[in-house]
């Protein structure tokens, strides 16, 4: 490996921890006021994340330009400049979460049966899965175990 090539993996693993490291204080402040109200949240967020955000943009903007866009790096770096309007938005509001991971995490199962509709024989098979996985995906967002769920609409639903 090149001198000039190893010292620019260096530099970007550098860049990148940093990175990270801001990341995580905003994600320590939401971990702190998570049994807040909402608008205390957005109190603190004011005074606590803004100026975190701020910084973090500040330093987008300087390095940016220092890292080849191609790279995992500047791609990242890139997106999130791009998304920057959508990434601060729960600035605005307590209720608002700092990212999407609830909806990540209940959308997986149907990305991973996404894949399995491809082996159904008919649309109709497709749409009746979906439709499993839908009922399946709500009664857990609503903290109801599933099977108990579909057993009490199975039974109910014919009457």
């Amino acid at each position: 490996m090149n001198l000039r090539f190893r010292n620019l993996l260096v530099r970007a693993k550098s860049l990148a921890a940093i990175a990270l490291k801001k990341i995580q204080a905003l994600y320590r402040i939401e971990r702190d006021i998570t049994a807040m109200t909402p608008e205390e949240r957005h109190r603190i967020r004011g005074l606590r994340s803004k100026p975190l955000l701020e910084e973090l943009r500040t330093w987008l903007y300087q390095h940016i330009p220092i890292v080849p866009p191609r790279s995992a790096l500047g791609k990242a770096m890139n997106y999130a400049d791009k998304q920057w309007p959508k990434l601060i938005v729960y600035l605005e509001d307590g209720r608002l979460r700092m990212d999407n991971n609830l909806v990540e995490n209940a959308i997986r199962p149907f990305v991973i049966g996404r894949k399995n509709f491809l082996f159904c024989d008919t649309v109709a098979g497709a749409n009746a899965s979906a439709n499993l996985y839908s009922l399946i995906e709500t009664a857990k967002a609503n903290g109801i175990e599933p099977y108990a769920y579909l057993r009490m609409v199975f039974t109910e639903l014919p009457q």
